[in-house]
């Protein structure tokens, strides 16, 4: 005995205008945004470069670990280095030619990454440091009695 094949009709595939148009309004939208702010955040163990817009929006981020380090070697300047170069070719599908960069913290990867900005291709407008600073610091412990 013979099992018969049974073929479903197969549905047309041409989208309506309508539903070509919702298609289309439903994709993200790339901005063009020429100038950005560039952080750059060093600690000891890794450094993360994120671009936004001037508004705050992230418009890419990079991190060593993203480039393809592991360990202890994110904690160096040449990973630093690299990622930087990445953030920036990231950011340059959104047009972005030029920034004001901000450095936060006291890692390996600060002037590295600065220089990795800068030997990508992007114009640095200004240069911050906002490394936040102890005024007191903690308490200290009580003293042993004697």
């Amino acid at each position: 005995m013979e099992a018969k094949k049974t073929t479903k009709p197969s549905k047309p595939t041409i989208k309506t205008k309508q539903a070509q148009k919702a298609a289309a309004d439903k994709k993200k939208k790339r901005v063009q945004v020429s100038k950005a702010k560039v952080y750059v955040k060093s600690t000891y163990n890794n450094t993360i470069v994120t671009i936004t817009d001037y508004n705050g929006n992230v418009l890419c981020a990079s991190s060593p670990g993203v480039v393809g380090f592991s360990g202890s070697k994110k904690s160096t300047a040449y990973a630093a280095t690299k990622a930087a170069e990445d953030a920036v070719l990231k950011a340059q599908k959104y047009g972005v030619k030029e920034g004001i960069v901000i450095i936060k913290g006291a890692g390996m990867g600060r002037q590295a990454a600065v220089k990795g900005l800068r030997s990508a291709g992007l114009n640095i407008i200004s240069l911050s440091d906002y490394t936040p600073v102890p005024h007191g610091g903690v308490t200290p412990r009580k003293k042993p009695r004697s």
